[in-house]
């Protein structure tokens, strides 16, 4: 059966690919001559804010997927992908988040696609042995797997600009190892047995994985969600069985399946997490601020 879906893919395909023909040489985006050091497209604004602290002033970053959207069914417009032609490097976070985005940009553009998550251990998806939860970014040392891989990157393309970004990575570095000793810190102070995230898309494996919490949720992930009775059920139990002291509720998700669970349990949703994206304000627009904000979310809501 063709759905609307396969349609509007079918569409954008067929747009890209007439795109393709009028791609030429990469410029900048005032059309000019390029510029000195590298033009970057990631592909969601979480990879954009780590690729931009270690290209600082030398080159130029942008993304795709727009903050509150979802990396995983997105659908991009025909100009994404003339961003993307345009670029010296396209950086994704690879482990499948963007399968379907790659696969397209690749019968149309030269521009090299490169996985952040290169090196990482892979979690897999509930009953899986081959698909992987690509939530990586949610633990700290992975993020500092993801900026040795992009600086070497970088630094292959741009040998000049080398001592530029490993200066800026070595800065940012730092700032990451600092942030994981404080997530470390604050999660001590929440007892281990009230140590259970619940969330409509299971996303905090790795995190829980790193910083020790059983993780939920009420599907595995965002592409797969589904929000059945029986999925429902099986939370609901959950939470009753382990007296969960709260839930969270993601900012790129519809908050309706949580808080039904909410409603059945009486257990309150104590916060909003950032999983997909970062956020607007002053205190969540940077990878370690979003990531600060989740874990005083988490402690506040389960100490």
């Amino acid at each position: 059966m063709i759905t609307g879906k396969m349609i509007r893919l079918f569409l954008v395909m067929v747009a890209v690919m007439l795109l393709a023909f009028g791609c030429g040489t990469k410029e900048n985006s005032n059309g000019g001559e390029p510029t000195e050091g590298l033009s970057i497209v990631s592909s969601f604004s979480i990879l954009d804010d780590i690729i931009g602290e270690i290209v600082g002033e030398r080159g130029t970053t942008s993304y795709i997927v727009p903050i509150g959207e979802e990396p995983h069914e997105y659908e991009p417009l025909n100009s994404d992908f003339q961003k993307v032609s345009d670029a010296d490097l396209f950086i994704v976070n690879g482990l499948d988040l963007e399968e379907w985005l790659t696969k397209i940009v690749g019968q149309v553009t030269d521009t090299p696609v490169f996985e952040a998550s290169t090196g990482v251990e892979p979690i897999t998806l509930v009953g899986s042995t081959d698909e992987y939860d690509p939530h990586a970014w949610l633990s700290v040392p992975n993020v500092i797997q993801y900026v040795e891989n992009i600086v070497a990157k970088l630094s292959e393309l741009d040998p000049e600009g080398a001592p530029i970004y490993e200066s800026n990575g070595e800065r940012y570095l730092e700032e990451l190892q600092q942030l994981h000793e404080w997530i470390a810190n604050e999660v001590a102070q929440i007892q281990e047995e009230n140590r259970v995230i619940v969330v409509s898309e299971n996303a905090f494996k790795y995190f829980g994985a790193q910083y020790g919490f059983v993780t939920e949720g009420i599907w595995d992930i965002n592409s797969h969600e589904e929000g059945t009775t029986g999925q429902i059920s099986r939370i609901i139990d959950i939470v009753r069985d382990n007296n969960v002291p709260a839930l969270f509720v993601e900012t790129t998700v519809d908050p309706r399946y949580i808080n039904q669970i909410a409603s059945e349990t009486g257990v309150e949703v104590a916060g909003t997490v950032f999983t997909d994206a970062i956020g607007k304000t002053e205190d969540t627009n940077s990878y370690i601020k979003m990531m600060r904000t989740n874990v005083e979310t988490f402690v506040n809501g389960l100490k």
